[in-house]
């Protein structure tokens, strides 16, 4: 993006060019030393990290602030001037891109789906979406590639140049621009282990659109470090199409930078399906307590519906493999305003640290 309401120079300016050099913020790793806390489960000498992109200092922060302006940069890239979102009632890529289209006078439309039976409350992004005057389209699951192609047919008709976020009315062709926000956001990782002189054994990640985890693989293979980048699926889809989906973001990646797509990169994906609890939005006791535990160990906000999930994930699957002696990065994905909407729902009294 250009001028003085970009996120890279908002980013700059809150820290610095010295450090936006040497990664997104200075202080973005968090190190958890919980090997000698009770009921810890991350000991048996794992060291754990978290990069903290929940505080990526725009729109209440996350991963979807980078994914949001590679979009606006491409979208203006591609000559358009009128954007199409889409996402559920929980979506912190519409909270954020509604955002950024406001603040730069782009015409944003959301495309937002719900499943048969679910909850239809507004969320404290669904506020921030509708405050921000995104339009708000409403539609079943199966009539999101019908939706998106009325909205932009009207759009064309008024004159806009629309641009679909996904690609095609299907949502395909468009996984490059998204990976690459965290392809780059690799290097700051690369940078903090350059300066600890070692390099992290595993990655963990939410794995919902699969972009993020995409992202992470295209600079973890262009970097050629050994750490193995683990998806924790949050969402519904089936798993042998987020592997296609995530397989084919990183190849979308390599072709849209004219880079040299290594061999045997499938290998590379790794994901879990085995923690998402029915799939997304669903959850029971245990991500509570997750919640609880971590807030009230660490001052961590984690929601029910992405990172909370994926850091039991990540949890359960270091008990489960044993592993030990590990250094382990988790990279919080944001969701703040999901924190929120978590916490209007426990009672007073209900659960103490």
């Amino acid at each position: 993006m250009e001028g003085q309401n970009s996120v890279e120079t908002i980013i700059q300016r809150l820290y610095g060019q010295e450090n936006q050099d040497n990664g997104v913020c200075q202080g973005s790793m968090e190190y958890r030393d919980n090997r000698n806390q009770q009921g810890s489960m991350e000991c048996r000498d794992n060291e754990i990290y978290i990069k903290r992109d929940d505080l990526l200092p725009f729109s209440m922060g996350g991963n979807k602030v980078r994914i949001a302006d590679a979009f606006l940069r491409d979208m203006r890239g591609s000559g358009c001037d009128a954007m199409i979102i889409y996402g559920s009632r929980h979506s912190n890529l519409c909270r954020v891109l509604s955002n950024l289209c406001a603040q730069n006078g782009v015409r944003c439309t959301m495309i937002c789906s719900h499943e048969a039976g679910e909850d239809d409350a507004p969320t404290n992004n669904t506020h921030l979406i509708d405050w921000a005057g995104t339009e708000i389209v409403h539609c079943g699951k199966g009539e999101i590639a019908a939706t998106v192609e009325r909205v932009m047919g009207e759009l064309q008709s008024q004159g806009f140049k629309p641009y679909y976020i996904y690609g095609n009315k299907f949502g395909q062709g468009n996984e490059g621009t998204a990976a690459m926000a965290y392809a780059e956001a690799y290097q700051e990782i690369v940078a903090f282990e350059r300066r600890m002189g070692w390099e992290f054994d595993y990655i963990f990640c939410p794995s919902g659109t699969g972009a993020t985890q995409s992202g992470l693989i295209c600079g973890h293979l262009l970097a050629g470090d050994k750490a193995k980048i683990i998806g924790v699926m949050i969402s519904s889809r089936e798993t042998e199409r987020a592997f296609r989906v995530i397989k084919e973001g990183v190849r979308s990646y390599f072709e849209k930078t004219e880079q040299a797509l290594p061999e045997g990169f499938e290998r590379e994906i790794f994901l879990l399906d085995e923690y998402r609890q029915g799939g997304y939005g669903l959850y029971d006791g245990r991500i509570r307590d997750c919640i609880r535990r971590e807030y009230c160990r660490n001052g961590l906000p984690l929601d029910p519906i992405y990172t909370a999930k994926a850091y039991w994930g990540m949890q359960e699957y270091i008990q489960q493999q044993q592993l030990s002696g590990k250094k382990i990065l988790f990279l919080h994905t944001g969701g703040t305003p999901l924190f929120y909407d978590y916490l209007s729902t426990v009672s007073p009294g209900q659960g103490h640290c």
